[in-house]
């Protein structure tokens, strides 16, 4: 009989999965040159749930996707626990991505003639490994979608589908997971539930996620939230409410933003 493996502790002083050492991106040139990252240091801890927030334009995006080596920067260091991910040519960049990152979009990106059970296995079928059954058990189990793995996509709801994708980025039991937007495309409910299964990945599984988000309420269910503003960091919320991070967001339009830097709640 085969047991599942137990979930993993939640270290009490956890080190960095992903760090930026000044971080630096610019899109365009000239006149019209955006500074999306200005000089970014910022690090996300092992086993946490982190939310990066920021007005539009503020660099929120672009940070994410740099951090997950899905973006070049053009200065800097990003640091993937001791790997330095910007010294990476293409080729072990995307071995590297593929066997230690995971993704969640705001478009669930799942095949449409696979199961979902093959949409989940499936990052562990493309790097050529064996998939561990007790870990996908665990993980289905969790996200409370045993019942639809023979399903299709089309067979299931926007929740469900994301619940998939949500599983897909966990069967390679990645360094750190990135979400963005994750619930940009369900209703109150479902996203509600989505957020809910991504905190329980970190509080019971010992994920990492990097969550991307617009929504006050979505960040809510992060241990911490790291806000931007003109691409560089304006300030930290730990142990977020709706509230505190709407003030945290009014605050980069307003009179406390002082030399870039926001008054931390």
């Amino acid at each position: 009989m085969t047991t599942a493996p137990a979930p993993a502790p939640r270290p009490d002083s956890p080190g960095p999965a992903v760090r930026a050492v000044g971080l630096r991106k610019t899109y365009g040139s000239g006149d019209t040159a955006v500074r999306a990252l200005d000089g970014v240091d910022v690090a996300f801890d092992a086993g946490r749930f982190t939310a990066i927030m920021g007005p539009s334009g503020s660099g929120k995006s672009t940070l994410m996707h740099v951090l997950a080596g899905l973006d070049e920067a053009d200065g800097g260091q990003v640091f993937l626990g001791p790997t330095e991910l910007t010294s990476l040519d293409d080729k072990r960049l995307t071995l590297l991505r593929r066997a230690r990152v995971g993704f969640v979009f705001q478009s669930f990106n799942l095949l449409p003639m696979y199961t979902a059970e093959q949409n989940i296995t499936l990052p562990v079928e493309l790097a050529g490994g064996d998939v561990d059954r007790a870990w996908l058990a665990t993980l289905v189990r969790t996200l409370g979608i045993e019942g639809r793995l023979t399903h299709r996509p089309a067979e299931l709801s926007g929740g469900q589908q994301q619940r998939v994708a949500i599983a897909r980025a966990l069967i390679t039991r990645p360094d750190v997971v990135f979400a963005d937007e994750p619930t940009g495309n369900l209703d109150s409910r479902s996203g509600a539930e989505v957020l809910s299964f991504l905190r329980t990945s970190v509080r019971e599984l010992g994920q990492t996620v990097v969550m991307v988000t617009h929504d006050p309420t979505a960040a809510s269910y992060a241990d911490r939230v790291v806000l931007l503003a003109d691409g560089r960091i304006a300030g930290t919320i730990t142990d977020p409410t709706p509230e505190s991070v709407l003030a945290g967001l009014d605050a980069l339009r307003g009179p406390e933003l002082i030399g870039g830097e926001a008054l931390a709640r």
